[in-house]
């Protein structure tokens, strides 16, 4: 065999630890949002006096991915029109994750926040 498909071979073979570089973050929304029926019928049993966020991952850091929604970049339209600021003291704890988790911990952190009646906005 030659040296270069042994080479190959051994790389293919070697296991490596899974990559944490995917963060969930969450977005504090505008009252604004409360304009927008498409959210209304999303958060049927909101609690009208709770704060209303956006939960999303990403493979940036949230600060960089807050910035993008807030200048429209790659952005969801309730996240950009309404963003308010970042709430970190909602997602810190579970940062940095592959991006497997990122996905489950995306779904998983919006059903939390809605179980405790905060309109979210995740998709």
């Amino acid at each position: 065999m030659p040296k270069q498909r042994r080479t190959e071979k051994k790389r293919k073979n070697k296991k490596t630890a899974p990559k944490l570089h995917h963060n969930v973050y969450v977005v504090e929304l505008k009252a604004s949002v409360l304009e927008r029926p498409k959210f209304l019928k999303a958060n049927p049993d909101r609690d009208p006096d709770l704060e209303c966020f956006y939960v999303g991952r990403t493979g940036l850091k949230p600060e960089e991915r807050f910035e993008n929604h807030k200048n429209g970049k790659k952005s969801s339209s309730l996240a950009h029109r309404h963003a308010l600021r970042l709430r970190p003291d909602l997602y810190d704890e579970y940062n940095p994750m592959t991006y497997d988790d990122a996905v489950k911990m995306e779904v998983e952190l919006a059903e939390k926040l809605r179980a405790k009646g905060h309109g979210v906005w995740q998709k």
